[in-house]
């Protein structure tokens, strides 16, 4: 019940105030935390690629464990003073984890700089994604956005819920370490291609399942939002295998499908060219209302996620306190 609460009120904080910009993030310290480790096991490891591979795999355990076991120890220590300030201090670092009034921000930021001239748009954008934004066109601008939106569905919305779910703030502060690995080195170039490499595989794996479960609401999220279920549920079925990644797919296909709009195509990273294919038909222009579309997609899919991860928690809890009461006489 408490996970329940927490997951809860952390939603709630997360839709009224988002992340003030006056409050210290605890993911800025995981930040630091993978920048300092990552220049001392540089120094430690000679290069070469199985060395990298090894300093990078020690720099997932670290960071991911240290991300779990102060948060859960700092906690602990708030308990220990009183059960209510450790109710309220995990309750704040919830809703922290969540990302979606973030989301809903970034969507506005860059639909309304691009309101006041293209150059706007651009810089705006890249303040959301990797991609090198500064010869953009208009739509390419929309669908980096509509793309970024679509794929945080998973990575600042659901998959955060899902981990608050199981084990409360130190399970999501976990979560938010391996993402956050991810988004600083798990790139393929030169410098992470293999410093990297276990992070990227890693954020792929504990994404697996959140990713599909974000597709999939954001396909009921289409239809209960009078936008093409249908249309999202074939494209999904259809091009979710297509992407590079084993995650983004799933969600991108999803959106382009709802909004009967083509999505991917290649995109410039550090200067160099990445081959993604596309996804979705091409059946009109992206638009700038469908920035705003998306955002109604992802805000009705976290809220759908809520409820059915709730239920599915209190479902199972159910399941094992049956099991602990049988047992017992089944032995007897």
């Amino acid at each position: 019940m408490r996970f329940l609460i927490l997951a809860a009120g952390g939603f709630l904080l997360d839709t009224l105030f988002g992340d003030p910009e006056w409050l210290w993030h605890p993911v800025c310290a995981v930040g630091t935390l993978i920048s300092w480790l990552e220049k001392h096991l540089r120094r430690i490891f000679p290069s070469g690629p199985r060395a990298e591979v090894v300093a990078g795999v020690l720099l997932w355990l670290c960071v991911t464990g240290t991300s779990f076991g102060v948060t859960a120890v700092f906690l602990t220590v708030l308990e220990r003073v009183s059960p209510w300030l450790r109710l309220a201090a995990e309750s704040v670092l919830c809703g922290l984890i969540l990302a979606r009034r973030s989301l809903c921000r970034a969507g506005a930021h860059v639909e309304q700089a691009l309101c006041r001239s293209l150059a706007a748009g651009r810089e705006a954008v890249g303040w959301y994604v990797g991609r090198d934004t500064s010869a953009l066109s208009q739509e390419e601008v929309l669908k980096a956005a509509v793309e970024t939106i679509a794929e945080n569905t998973t990575d600042g919305v659901v998959a955060p819920l899902f981990f608050l779910l199981l084990g409360g703030a130190p399970l999501g502060m976990w979560y938010k370490a391996v993402n956050t690995l991810d988004s600083m080195v798990g790139y393929h170039n030169e410098k992470y291609e293999f410093f990297g490499k276990f992070s990227a595989k890693m954020d792929d794996l504990v994404n697996l399942l959140p990713a599909r479960i974000s597709a999939l609401l954001l396909i009921a999220a289409a239809g209960l939002s009078g936008l093409d279920g249908r249309g999202a549920l074939r494209i999904w079925i259809r091009d979710r295998s297509l992407h590079k990644s084993p995650n983004a797919g799933q969600t991108e296909s999803a959106v382009a499908g709802a909004l009967g709009v083509q999505l991917g195509g290649d995109a410039v990273y550090f200067g160099k060219t990445v081959k993604k294919a596309p996804m979705g038909d091409a059946d009109r222009s992206v638009e700038a209302a469908d920035i705003g579309r998306t955002v109604r997609m992802m805000r009705l899919a976290s809220i759908l996620a809520l409820g059915l991860g709730m239920l599915t928690r209190l479902l199972a809890a159910g399941c094992v306190q049956e099991l602990l009461r049988i047992f017992p006489s089944a032995v007897g």
